[in-house]
């Protein structure tokens, strides 16, 4: 009967100091508020070199909050949206990229902005023959892109993404086309086929890979 009551009593002190120490946590995330804009700055970017882009990501909201109008905030979107692609999380970093288009619209650096959301959508792309959607909506934002900044520095590589995008729909029309054949209708393949020219001219300069040949430009 001793025995269970020094076990019970040795629960409660655990669980007492386990509530305890977990409040005083709390309490130290509550009293961080009222900072400089450069704290948040500085945290948020040690935060992302520590690859705890989560952590980053709140330090930001504090940012955003506390300094609406600081002049960091438009740099911490691009670094947010850059940490954010480097982990492969490009529905996030496009979720930056849009906050900054929208705020920022008459920047100095919303090419490169514009550019760099191409790229997250151009290497989001999980299957070569499963983003028909996501890859005639980047062909659009390709064709914005090239109408609004031609003398952009940035055009080489929206270039290639360009063409690689092209290549990508020539072969999924390809593939579609092929399809038709295997079950014999060959008005709908030949529907396909001529779809794939239109996209890429020299469809037979197209081969076919085993891992989408898109995600190579910037790896």
């Amino acid at each position: 009967m001793i025995r269970n009551l020094n076990f019970k009593n040795l629960l409660m002190v655990c669980s007492a100091g386990f509530i305890l120490a977990s409040c005083s946590s709390k309490s130290n995330q509550i009293e961080e508020y009222d900072r400089p804009a450069l704290y948040w700055y500085n945290k948020m970017t040690k935060q992302i070199a520590d690859y705890d882009l989560e952590a980053a990501d709140d330090t930001f909201t504090s940012l955003e909050s506390e300094h609406r109008n600081s002049p960091l905030l438009p740099t911490s979107l691009i670094i947010l949206a850059n940490a954010h692609m480097d982990e492969e999380e490009y529905a996030l970093a496009n979720f930056y990229l849009d906050e900054y288009i929208k705020k920022y619209t008459l920047s100095k650096e919303i090419d490169y902005v514009r550019y760099l959301k191409i790229k997250a959508n151009f290497k989001g792309f999980s299957y070569q023959l499963r983003d028909q959607q996501l890859i005639d909506d980047t062909i659009k934002e390709i064709q914005v892109f090239k109408q609004s900044y031609p003398s952009s520095k940035y055009m080489p590589l929206v270039d290639t993404m360009d063409s690689r995008l092209h290549m990508a729909k020539a072969n999924l029309n390809l593939n579609i086309a092929n399809l038709y054949k295997r079950i014999d209708k060959p008005k709908a393949a030949k529907i396909y086929s001529q779809k794939a020219a239109d996209a890429w001219s020299n469809t037979d300069d197209i081969a076919e890979v085993e891992v989408p040949f898109y995600r190579s430009v910037f790896e």
